[in-house]
């Protein structure tokens, strides 16, 4: 079954983030309102091909009850990686694959991985040919309009687009742009032709400056013949953001403790299997901000726990605040 012919349209995505859309944020977001595919962090092929790096690679892969349908997000520059991380997947419980072709570190982008694609684009035609014959899942791609130019996309979607992939997501900037400019939407006629002229049979998604559901369905309305989009950064500022649920301050609240639960829980895991090392508590506080914020003493209280050293002392300062 191709997982990408069975979404409704439009469907919703919430896109990889690294350091965010980890197992335990995935099950986080599925209690607010999940969307109708989630993808996991990227995972690097070249990780996985190697004996020392597997098992933190198939760690990134881990997913859970509430995650599928899910798919796959791994990068790299190495064709033979590619094909080798590809035959394992398909039984590791994901509905497909996609190559990360845009991301815009810059340690990835060294690496050859990422939006560096874009400037070798005969080698990423290589390394999707690998990834396609290597697996039974559906392969699909993320990518950006290009390196530092805008017009780059008209050669370099047509390329990815003439592979035929199962879906193609596009950020609507460069990787130059970062996030720093407004996605650029007014293309997004030219890259809907584009698609049609090459491979109709390819599923567009959007990706870029899309907050909720209801931005992504007004696009829609303006945009039919776009199969999906992606919400990235709009996950920050309201994790309900596919749905049309407006949450209250104590709904968040609720939230942010099945985080700590969910955190706990995996560092506990984490621990059993790795008893010699640590499970930072670190990355959590990059996440309090989606919860707390827009009430009385909210700034306070953050400041408050982003000096806090464990989920310990960040329930003893919730509990007096409460």
């Amino acid at each position: 079954m191709n997982i990408w012919n069975n979404l409704p349209k439009p469907f919703l995505i919430l896109a990889p983030m690294e350091g965010v859309t980890d197992v335990v944020f995935r099950a986080v977001i599925a209690a607010a309102g999940r969307p109708d595919l989630f993808f996991t962090e990227f995972t690097n092929v070249s990780s996985y091909a190697s004996e020392k790096g597997r098992e933190n690679a198939l760690e990134r892969l881990e997913i859970n009850s509430t995650d599928k349908p899910i798919i796959a997000q791994i990068w790299g520059k190495n064709p033979a990686h590619f094909a080798e991380i590809c035959q394992a997947l398909g039984s590791l419980g994901f509905s497909g694959i996609d190559l990360n072709f845009g991301c815009p570190d810059k340690h990835v982008n060294k690496a050859g991985g990422g939006a560096a694609m874009i400037r070798t684009p005969d080698l990423a035609v290589e390394c999707y040919q690998n990834a396609k014959k290597s697996t039974d899942l559906p392969v699909s791609i993320k990518t950006r309009l290009g390196w530092s130019k805008v017009e780059e996309y008209q050669d370099w979607l047509a390329t990815l687009l003439n592979q035929h992939p199962a879906a193609l997501t596009v950020h609507l900037r460069t990787k130059k742009e970062m996030s720093k400019v407004p996605a650029h939407y007014e293309l997004i006629p030219e890259i809907i032709k584009l698609r049609d002229s090459i491979s109709p049979e390819t599923k567009l998604i959007i990706n870029g400056d899309i907050m909720n559901r209801a931005q992504a369905e007004e696009l829609y309305s303006k945009y039919p013949e776009v199969n999906g989009f992606m919400i990235g950064r709009g996950v920050f500022k309201n994790p309900y953001c596919f749905t049309d649920h407006i949450a209250s301050q104590e709904e968040l609240m609720q939230l942010l403790y099945l985080h700590l639960d969910l955190y706990e829980k995996q560092a506990e895991k984490y621990q059993k299997a790795h008893p010699d090392k640590y499970f930072a508590y670190e990355p959590l506080k990059h996440f309090y901000k989606i919860y707390i914020n827009n009430f009385p003493g909210a700034s306070d209280l953050r400041a408050k726990l982003m000096e806090t050293h464990s989920v310990k002392e960040a329930r003893e300062i919730l509990a007096n605040f409460a």
